[in-house]
């Protein structure tokens, strides 16, 4: 239980709007009670009931929801520094993958580094986003492509919630790539659904993601992990027409995925079909800019179909070392032409709806009381800038 207070003296940027607006009420005010938000609105118009509740002056300050990063592969071990060079001298993602490096160097690293040393490298990591105004963080597995490791790593993410003011949900990634000289289908079907079951049992599993690409498994293989999945009760999501279109995009919609990320080659079918599902298109310019692709997803199509767009770091060793969600929002809006008010709802409520939330990403009654306070005057500041961090307190839970 905490004590009530209200928050006044602000800018709320509430994020109610459905349209490309903010939700701004100016002269506002917040009462929180219990770690919830239980009024908002224009301060003169605040309800009796708080006139003696304690109040903190914001400032004039601007204040949003707490951001989420609704996608990020956060545990891992060593780096992959080496890589980036082979890219600049001109070697291609996929390359890099068949000869060996990719996903597959970072599962080697990521195996051979202690439990202990994982969590103690994740959390460096989770600070830096905190930092930037984030209260819920979105971890995958997916660099075991064993059972022991993929828990190893489930394990890792769900202790760095014990250990941070932060809302961790995890991911299993069972499918991300088959370890060398794997069949794929044998990997499936002998170690990626068996260690699913294991986690699932274990209470480390919230949402089930998969990897539909050429690099990594075809539509068919990843239906088997989702039918699983299915049968558990768990939701999935995907990483989707990333380098091309392989009907990933297509399978989030057949499932009623939470969310289709990536999305660059989803076609005019595609879109129709995630819009008609309900999933959210959760696009990721880090990895769009590290591994220097050109077509963009098409931001238009899910526009015209009412899509919903998040936007996440995809903070990666490989494809996405992009410790930023501010800078993810400034890069959505530079390569993807989102606007600035697209990307705040990026990485607010469509970024909690991309995880299944209904409880944060607004605010509003009955919403979680994670609220970032920041030193701007317009939320298109929060876009704008490029390596700045404005924020000038975060609340989490209702606490100051």
């Amino acid at each position: 239980m905490t004590e009530p207070f209200l928050l006044t003296n602000l800018t709320a940027v509430t994020m109610m709007a459905d349209g490309p607006g903010y939700g701004l009420i100016r002269n506002a005010g917040l009462a929180i009670e219990n770690g919830y938000i239980t009024w908002t609105g224009a301060l003169p118009t605040c309800p009796l009931k708080y006139a003696k509740t304690p109040k903190h002056d914001c400032g004039g300050r601007l204040v949003t929801p707490a951001l989420i990063d609704c996608h990020t592969h956060i545990v891992y071990g060593g780096h992959r520094a080496k890589e980036f060079e082979m890219r600049l001298e001109g070697a291609s993602y996929e390359e890099i993958a068949y000869a060996g490096g990719g996903i597959v160097s970072t599962v080697t690293a990521t195996r051979d580094t202690s439990e202990s040393n994982l969590l103690a490298a994740a959390l460096r990591r989770v600070d830096t986003l905190i930092a930037q105004g984030v209260a819920t963080i979105e971890i995958k597995s997916g660099y075991g492509l064993d059972q022991e490791t993929e828990l190893k790593m489930l394990r890792v993410a769900r202790a760095i919630a014990r250990l941070r003011p932060v809302h961790i949900t995890t991911s299993f990634l069972g499918a991300h790539a088959a370890p060398a000289g794997h069949d794929k289908n044998t990997y499936i079907d002998d170690v990626c659904i068996p260690a699913l079951k294991r986690a699932h049992a274990e209470g480390l599993v919230d949402a089930i993601d998969a990897f539909c690409e050429g690099i990594a498994f075809n539509s068919d293989q990843i239906r088997r992990v989702f039918e699983t999945a299915r049968a558990l009760g768990l939701r999935v999501k995907i990483h989707a027409d990333q380098l091309s279109n392989t009907g990933g995009t297509a399978l989030a919609a057949e499932f009623d995925a939470l969310s289709a990320d990536h999305v660059e080659y989803a076609d005019d079918a595609d879109v129709a079909k995630l819009a008609a599902s309900g999933s959210v298109a959760v696009l990721l310019p880090g990895a769009f800019y590290t591994i220097r692709e050109k077509q963009i997803p098409p931001i238009n199509t899910f526009r015209s179909h009412n899509v919903p767009m998040a936007v996440a770091t995809d903070w990666n060793p490989g494809s996405s070392p992009l410790g930023s969600i501010l800078l993810a929002m400034n890069m959505a809006c530079t390569l993807f032409r989102l606007t600035p008010a697209e990307a705040l709802a990026g990485t607010t409520r469509n970024a909690a709806r991309a995880l299944g939330f209904r409880d944060r990403g607004t605010l509003a009654k009955g919403q979680r009381a994670d609220l970032a306070i920041w030193d701007v005057t317009t939320p298109a500041e929060l876009s704008y800038g490029i390596g700045t961090n404005p924020l000038h307190k975060r609340i989490f839970g209702g606490i100051l």
